[in-house]
């Protein structure tokens, strides 16, 4: 997996695009798994951020009593 941390927007656009190009037939096949395994790592990352944000969201309404 990528070392580098991309926002959860960028993520997700990135996502979007490798969908729209695998939908619409622009890759080749050469294309094809580094493709898929782009949006295997992209996915775990978008998974991870909102697990932490729904963590973060919790442990924060926590402390507020609510």
């Amino acid at each position: 997996m990528s070392k580098t941390k991309i926002s959860y927007d960028a993520s997700f656009e990135e996502l979007q695009e490798i969908m729209q190009d695998l939908q619409e037939d622009e890759i080749s096949v050469d294309e094809l798994t580094a493709k898929v395994k782009r949006a295997a790592e992209l996915l775990k990352m978008c998974n991870q951020i909102l697990r932490d944000t729904e963590k973060n969201v919790g442990d924060l309404i926590k402390d507020l009593g609510l």
